[in-house]
């Protein structure tokens, strides 16, 4: 059991939310960092031991609660540099105190974006167990900074701290004790309600592997265990800090797959009459994600949970199909909004 052990998550959201149940299973105290009183009542609920209000630009309050935590782990938007480096610091105070500390950290497989605009299905193919091939994406990639100030730091500490990226792709999944949705998928099912068909960018023949959040929280719990358990000076712990999360292996479905599939339901449901999936215009790009459409929406991103598998984590959530039929559209039909309205995605888009 972890009892006594203490995590600070930053940004207890759609991933972090179901992180954090994972890791009240197994008995760690958990303090969230969270923007709003009533989502730390919710949190409370689910068991968080404590929560900090804050922003995520308050960098020294960030650092200072994460000074008393052996375990943070940063789940809020994967482009955001101040929060991160604020961990850092107090990874780095730790470590001149001779304290040992945990960072996960999480990316997302956006880093791999081959700017394809849906154009092809690459035959590129990355793995976490080969690190030289994360880093052989360019610099001025997707969440690449952060990533690789994140990478310096671990570098000058060497043994001094276990530092891991967790680098999701497409998450989908529903947790009906949350009520929340991914994006994503969530954002083209609205898309096609206001506009009366399912659509995909360009010709919608790139391909994203995809995982269920649900398992995504549970490879969380897998990394942290191994990292708890391997030494410091391990090969493993000081070579490769990238985790990828996938349950798709070979068999990724293309942006127009997805759109075939949100077609074909909602024309079970009797809300569009053509379920043909069609592209999508880019005067229309304003109702999905604004200019960031192609990059959100477009590119192959290919990625193999090898060292997951080896550590003994496996997928048994429903499949992405599934979740969309009997969680997601279920949920997004219950609605009471306006689905004319809709204006498209406005947030910061995970992955």
């Amino acid at each position: 059991m972890a009892s006594g052990k203490k995590v600070f998550i930053v940004g207890p959201g759609f991933i972090g939310w179901n992180v954090l149940d994972q890791l009240v299973k197994e008995n760690y105290a958990v303090t969230g960092f969270v923007r709003r009183q009533s989502h730390a009542d919710k949190i409370k609920a689910s068991g968080a031991t404590d929560t900090v209000l804050g922003d995520l630009d308050d960098k020294a309050l960030i650092t200072k609660h994460a000074l008393s935590h052996d375990i943070i782990i940063h789940t809020a938007t994967a482009d955001h540099l101040p929060s991160a480096e604020a961990i850092l610091d107090a990874v780095k105070q730790r470590a001149d105190k001779g304290l040992s500390t945990i960072y996960i950290h999480t990316s997302g497989t956006s880093v791999l974006d081959d700017g394809a605009a849906g154009k092809y299905k690459s035959d590129k193919v990355f793995h976490d167990n080969v690190p030289s091939e994360v880093d052989s994406v360019p610099d001025s990639a997707p969440h690449r900074q952060i990533d690789l100030t994140i990478l310096k730091v671990k570098k000058q500490l060497g043994e001094k701290a276990k530092i891991a990226i967790m680098i999701p792709p497409l998450i989908y999944g529903f947790n009906p004790n949350h009520q929340r949705l991914s994006i994503q998928i969530p954002t083209l099912t609205r898309y096609a309600l206001k506009h009366g068909y399912a659509g995909h960018v360009g010709a919608g023949l790139s391909v994203w592997s995809n995982i269920h959040v649900v398992d995504l929280a549970r490879a969380y719990l897998t990394v942290l265990h191994h990292l708890e358990s391997t030494p410091a000076n391990s090969p493993d712990i000081l070579g490769n800090p990238y985790y990828f999360i996938e349950a798709t292996g070979d068999n990724e479905p293309s942006w127009k797959d997805v759109a075939s599939v949100i077609g074909t339901e909602l024309h079970k449901a009797g809300l569009i009459s053509d379920p043909t999936p069609r592209t999508i215009p880019p005067e229309n790009y304003g109702d999905l994600f604004q200019e960031f459409t192609e990059a959100v929406l477009g590119p192959n991103s290919r990625s193999r949970a090898v060292r997951l598998r080896e550590l003994g984590w496996k997928p048994v959530e429903k499949s992405w199909k599934e979740s969309f039929a009997q969680d997601e559209l279920p949920f997004i039909l219950k609605e009471d909004v306006d689905h004319k309205a809709f204006s498209g995605y406005k947030g910061t888009v995970a992955s």
